[in-house]
C-alpha cells in the first residue's frame, strides 16, 4: 500500500505557480474534453477559488454552448485565483477524475489528508470526501442496474427474435397452404363450369323432349277424335242393322210384299230419269252450294283455332305447374331461413342479456369502487388535517417569538379531478369550486346519485349525435393522436390565432368543395382498399371525372407502385388515407370535384392507402369516341362580386349571377373553370366560357375590396349602385360551406384538421353553392322596407290573385308549442297572443292567391325550413316628388321621414346576408304609387316564373 502511494512525478508543493499553471495549460486540451465542470464546481466552491457568480456564469451563459467551452472558462477563472486556483483544480482532478490527474501530473492520486494543499480543512475535506465516495457508489450502483436492465433487455430482444423467426416459418408455411389451395380452387372451379355444361346440354335435352311429349299428346288427342267418331258411325250402324233386323223379322203378306216391291222398282226409274230443273232452281241450288262450301271454310278455321287454343291453354297449365313448383321450393327455402334467423336471434338475445348482466356487475363493481376511493379520500382528508394540527402545534412550542403565530389557512377538501393529458394544463389554470352532488360532472368525493348517471347519460348521448354530425358534414378528415383527443375534450374553446395578414398563401391548398352528406356514407358494392408507396402518386396514374360521376382512375404508369399492385383503368377512387407532418388524413373522394381530387391525390408524399370500386359501365359513360375522357363535374354556384371579360374566352358575369360550373379542370387552361349561364326560367345552359377559379377568385375579390376601400367617397357611391361586390363569409360557425380553406402547415393551432378551428376569423367567398328549388305557383310576397312595406300591403292585397296574411289568435299553451316547432313566424303588432304562423300562411297558398306578409326580413330563413320560398322587392329610396309623396303617407301612420331612411338603410344592409336572390326597385321605375303597383305586379309575375336559388345559411 505505502509502495502505491510514492509519487512519479515532481512534488506540487515544490513548483512554482508558473509551472503549475505551465503543467495544467499543457494539458488544457485533454481537461476540457474529458472533464464536466458540474463536478468539479462543488469543491472549487468549498476551497473558495469560484464564487456563486462564477458558477452561474459558467453553467448558464448562452455563449458557452458546450461542455468544452465551460471547462476552458472555468480554467480561465482559476487563472486568476493563482497558485490556489491551480492546487484546487488539480486536487478536484484526484478526486473526481483520477485518470486524468494522472496523466496531468505523472503522480498517482491519493486519499491521504497530506497530498492536499490545505485549502479546506480536514473536517470539511473528509466530510466532502465521504459525500463524492457516496457519490461514486451510488454511480456505480446505478451503472450496475442499467447493465442489469440491459441484459434483460437483450435477454427480452433475443426471445423476441426466436418468436419473430417463429412466426416467419409459420407465415412460409401458410404462403404454401394459400398457394395449395388456390390451386384447388381453380380446379374445383374449372369442375364447377364443366358440371354447368353438362347441366346447360340436360337443359337443352330436357327442352327437346318436353316438344316431342307436346307433339306426341296432339297426336294423342286427334287420335281420340278418330275414334270417337269411329264409335258413332259403329253406333249408328248398329241401329240401322237392328231395325232391318226387327222389320225383318216381321212376317209380311204376299200382297204387302208384292206392293213393296212395286214401288221399290217405281223409284229406282224415277232415280234412273235425270230429274229436270228450271233455271231458277239451278240458281238457287248453286249459291246454296257456294254457301255451304263458305260455312265449311268457317267451321275449318274455327276449328283450328279452337284447337291452337287448346294447345295455347295445355303450355300455360305446363308453365302454371312448374312455377307453382318453384315457387314451392322457394317457400321450403324461405321457411329454412326464418327458422335460421329466428335461431340467431334467440342466439343473440342470450347474448344480449348476459351483456346485460355483465354491465349491472360491472356498474355495481365501479359504484363499489368509488364508493371505495370516497372512503379513502375523506380518510386522507382527515389525516391531512390531524396532520396539519399536529405540525401546527409543533411549531406553536418551539417557536421562541412572543406573538403568537397565525393560524394555518385551511386546506381545501380533496376532490375528485378529471382525467386529463398533463400537455393540455400548459398555459391554462384550474380553479377550484364547489360543485353541486347533483351536477352532471360532480367533482366530490361522494358517489354519483341516480339523477346524476341520468344526466350524465343524456350528456353522453348527445355529445355522440354532435360528433357523430360533424363528422358526416366533413369530406376532409383529420385523425387526432392521444393526446390531441384528451386536449379536445378539456379545451372545447381554444383560443384563435391568425395565420397570415390575409388569410390565403400561394403555397397553401387550394380549396376543397364541402357538400353536406348523411350519416351513412354512400359507399355501396364491392370496394377493395389498396396499400402502396404512393410518392408522387399523381405521376404513377391519371384520373378523370367529377362530383357528377365519380373519380375514376384513366391512366396507369408501366412500372410504378399502383401499376404493380394491380390498380387499373376504371376503377372508382372512393377514399385516400395517407400521412403528413405525424398527423393521419383521410380524404374522401365519392362526390368531390376533378380539380379537388388531383389537389388531394397530389399531397400523398409516402405510404397510403387507397379504397377503390369497380365500375366500369361508369366509367365507359365518361369516355369519347377517340378515347378522350370527358368532364363529370357539375354544381351551380351564385357570383358574388362583378367579373370583366377581358380575354376572348373569358366569361363575363355580374354579382348575383347563377352559373352553371361543368368543368372544374379544363385542358389547356391553368386556375380556371369551365362555366355557363342558367336560363332564369329553365335548367338550360346559355353562354360558356372559361371562370376563375375559386384560389384566383378569392385573390380578385381581396383585390377589389382593397380598390375599393382606397377610392373616393363620390366614386364609391356610384359603384355602390351598380352591386359589384357581396361580402359573404364564414364568420360565425368558422367552416365555409362550399370550400375549406386549409391554413399553412406549420401553423399546428389552426391546421386543416383541428376540430377547434377558429370561429372569429373571416373567409370571404368570391362563389356560394347554390340549389335549385322549384316553388308551387303562388309564392308569398315580401315587401321591403318594412315601414313602406306597411303602406303598400294593404293596397297590394286588393288586387286580384292577392291575399294578406292575418294573425291567428292562439292560446298560451298552443302559443307556446308552435314557438318550439318554429312555426310562429312573427308576433302581431296588436298585442296579446296574437301572431303570424306557417299555418295561416299555407292557407292562402292553397287558394292559388298570393300571400302577401306584413312581416320583416327574419321570418325569411324560417320559411325557408317548412319549404315556402317568398318573393322579396326592397324599394329603394330616393328624393323625388312621387318619394315624397310616399313618405307623407308613412308619416301619416305614425312613422318619420328619419325612421323610414334608418329602416331601408339597416334592411338594405342585411340583403346580402339572405340565402336567396331578391329584386331592388329603382326610384327611376315609377312616378306614384299606382305606378308603383303596376311594377310590383310585373315584378312578381315574373319572378313567379324563375326558378328559386337557395344556399345553405352561412350566417
Amino acid at each position: 500500500m505505502a509502495a502505491e502511494c510514492v509519487p512519479e512525478g515532481p512534488d506540487l508543493k515544490e513548483m512554482s505557480e508558473e509551472d503549475v499553471w505551465e503543467l495544467i495549460n499543457d494539458n488544457r486540451h485533454r481537461i476540457s474534453l474529458g472533464v464536466k465542470p458540474c463536478m468539479l464546481i462543488p469543491y472549487l466552491r468549498q476551497a473558495r477559488v469560484l464564487t456563486e457568480m462564477d458558477e452561474d456564469e459558467i453553467l448558464s451563459c448562452l455563449k458557452l454552448n458546450n461542455s468544452s467551452m465551460r471547462t476552458s472558462h472555468m480554467l480561465d477563472l482559476l487563472r486568476i485565483q493563482g497558485r490556489n486556483g491551480a492546487m484546487a483544480m488539480l486536487e478536484s482532478l484526484m478526486i473526481h477524475y483520477p485518470t486524468i490527474y494522472t496523466q496531468v501530473t505523472g503522480r498517482k492520486p491519493s486519499a491521504v489528508p497530506s497530498g492536499f494543499s490545505g485549502l479546506i480543512k480536514y473536517s470539511d475535506l473528509t466530510e466532502y470526501l465521504v459525500k463524492a465516495l457516496t457519490g461514486m457508489q451510488k454511480e456505480l450502483k446505478e451503472a450496475r442496474q442499467e447493465a442489469s436492465r440491459l441484459g434483460s433487455r437483450c435477454t427480452s430482444l433475443e426471445a423476441q427474435l426466436g418468436q419473430t423467426l417463429e412466426r416467419q416459418e409459420e407465415s412460409r408455411r401458410l404462403k404454401a397452404d394459400h398457394g395449395r389451395m388456390r390451386k384447388h380452387l381453380a380446379a374445383a372451379h374449372q369442375d364447377i363450369l364443366e358440371l354447368k355444361d353438362e347441366k346447360c346440354s340436360l337443359y337443352a335435352r330436357y327442352t327437346a323432349v318436353i316438344e316431342e311429349r307436346s307433339a306426341a299428346n296432339i297426336h294423342c288427342s286427334d287420335l281420340n277424335l278418330q275414334v270417337y267418331q269411329l264409335q258413332f258411325e259403329l253406333s249408328k250402324a248398329q241401329t240401322e242393322r237392328d231395325f232391318e233386323r226387327q222389320r225383318s223379322l216381321k212376317c209380311p203378306t204376299p200382297s204387302e210384299t208384292q206392293k213393296l216391291q212395286d214401288e221399290i222398282s217405281a223409284l229406282r226409274r224415277q232415280l234412273l230419269v235425270p230429274e229436270k230443273f228450271t233455271p231458277a232452281r239451278e240458281d238457287i241450288l248453286a249459291q246454296d252450294l257456294v254457301e255451304v262450301r263458305d260455312s265449311h271454310m268457317e267451321l275449318a278455321e274455327q276449328l283450328r283455332c279452337y284447337r291452337e287454343e287448346n294447345e295455347q291453354l295445355i303450355r300455360e297449365k305446363q308453365e302454371m305447374v312448374e312455377h307453382k313448383e318453384c315457387l314451392a321450393l322457394q317457400v321450403q327455402k324461405l321457411t329454412l331461413d326464418c327458422e335460421m334467423y329466428q335461431q340467431n336471434g334467440t342466439v343473440k338475445q342470450s347474448q344480449l342479456r348476459e351483456l346485460q348482466t355483465e354491465r349491472d356487475h360491472a356498474c355495481q363493481s365501479r359504484d363499489e369502487a368509488q364508493a371505495q376511493i370516497a372512503r379513502s379520500l375523506a380518510e386522507k382528508n382527515t389525516l391531512r388535517s390531524a396532520h396539519t394540527e399536529w405540525k401546527f402545534s409543533w411549531e406553536s412550542q418551539g417557536s421562541s417569538s412572543d406573538s403568537l403565530p397565525s393560524s394555518p389557512s385551511p386546506r381545501p377538501r380533496l376532490r375528485r379531478m378529471h382525467a386529463i393529458c398533463p400537455d393540455s394544463m400548459r398555459g391554462c389554470s384550474i380553479e377550484s369550486g364547489d360543485v353541486t352532488p347533483g351536477s352532471v360532472r360532480s367533482q366530490n368525493v361522494e358517489p354519483p346519485c341516480p339523477e346524476t348517471l341520468r344526466k350524465r347519460e343524456k350528456s353522453l348521448w348527445y355529445d355522440r349525435d354532435s360528433s357523430e354530425t360533424a363528422e358526416c358534414d366533413n369530406d376532409f378528415v383529420f385523425i387526432p393522436s392521444g393526446n390531441e383527443v384528451e386536449q379536445s375534450v378539456m379545451s372545447p374553446t381554444p383560443s384563435c390565432q391568425s395565420n397570415n395578414s390575409d388569410g390565403l398563401s400561394r403555397a397553401s391548398a387550394p380549396p376543397f368543395l364541402l357538400r353536406s352528406r348523411p350519416r351513412a356514407m354512400r359507399i355501396t358494392g364491392r370496394v377493395l382498399t389498396i396499400s402502396f408507396q404512393g410518392e408522387e402518386l399523381l405521376s404513377q396514374l391519371q384520373v378523370v371525372g367529377g362530383n357528377k360521376t365519380g373519380v375514376f382512375i384513366h391512366q396507369v404508369t408501366e412500372g410504378s407502385a399502383a401499376n404493380t399492385v394491380g390498380i387499373s383503368s376504371g376503377a372508382q377512387i372512393l377514399e385516400v388515407k395517407y400521412e403528413q407532418a405525424q398527423q393521419a388524413l383521410r380524404m374522401v373522394l365519392e362526390d368531390s370535384t376533378l380539380e379537388e381530387a388531383i389537389w388531394a391525390l397530389g399531397q400523398v408524399r409516402g405510404f397510403c392507402h387507397l379504397s377503390l370500386r369497380p365500375n366500369q359501365d361508369a366509367y365507359k359513360n365518361l369516355l369519347l369516341q377517340n378515347g378522350e375522357a370527358m368532364s363529370g363535374d357539375s354544381f351551380y354556384v351564385r357570383v358574388n362580386m362583378s367579373l370583366p371579360g377581358g380575354s376572348q374566352d373569358a366569361l363575363t358575369v355580374s354579382c348575383n349571377d347563377i352559373l352553371h360550373i361543368t368543368c372544374t379542370r379544363p385542358a389547356g387552361t391553368d386556375c380556371s373553370w369551365r362555366a355557363s349561364h342558367v336560363h332564369p326560367c329553365q335548367l338550360l345552359d346559355l353562354k360558356t366560357g372559361n371562370l376563375p377559379n375559386y384560389y384566383r377568385a378569392q385573390r380578385l375579390l381581396i383585390r377589389a375590396i382593397e380598390d375599393m376601400s382606397l377610392q373616393p367617397m363620390a366614386l364609391r357611391k356610384a359603384r355602390d349602385k351598380q352591386k359589384t361586390v357581396r361580402i359573404v363569409s364564414t364568420g360565425r360557425q368558422g367552416r365555409n360551406p362550399l370550400w375549406v380553406c386549409v391554413e399553412d402547415v406549420n401553423d399546428k393551432s389552426t391546421g386543416p384538421g383541428d376540430a377547434s378551428a377558429p370561429r372569429g376569423c373571416l373567409t370571404l367567398m368570391p362563389y356560394t353553392l347554390v340549389t335549385p328549388h322549384y316553388p308551387p305557383v303562388c309564392r308569398p310576397v315580401l315587401l321591403l322596407p318594412t315601414i313602406l312595406g306597411r303602406v303598400l300591403d294593404q293596397k297590394l292585397a286588393k288586387w286580384q290573385g292577392f291575399q294578406l296574411c292575418e294573425p291567428e289568435l292562439l292560446s298560451s299553451s298552443e302559443h307556446a308549442a308552435r314557438l318550439q316547432r318554429s312555426e310562429v313566424l312573427e308576433e302581431s303588432e296588436q298585442g296579446g297572443q296574437r301572431c303570424y304562423t306557417l299555418q295561416s300562411v299555407e292557407r292562402v297558398m292553397k287558394q292559388g292567391t298570393h300571400c302577401v306578409l306584413p312581416l320583416g326580413l327574419d321570418c325569411v330563413r324560417r320559411l325557408h325550413r317548412a319549404e315556402i320560398f317568398p318573393i322579396i322587392i326592397f324599394i329603394a329610396q330616393s328624393k323625388s316628388r312621387a318619394a315624397r309623396k310616399l313618405k307623407s303617407k308613412v308619416q301619416c301612420l305614425g312613422w318619420s321621414e328619419e325612421q323610414l331612411l334608418e329602416c331601408s338603410r339597416s334592411e338594405e344592409s342585411l340583403l346580402d346576408k339572405l340565402p336567396c336572390l331578391y329584386r331592388i326597385v329603382s326610384p327611376d321605375s315609377w312616378d306614384d304609387k299606382t305606378t308603383l303597383l303596376t311594377t310590383l305586379h310585373s315584378i312578381i309575375l315574373e319572378e313567379q316564373k324563375k326558378i328559386v336559388w337557395v344556399e345553405p345559411d352561412l350566417w
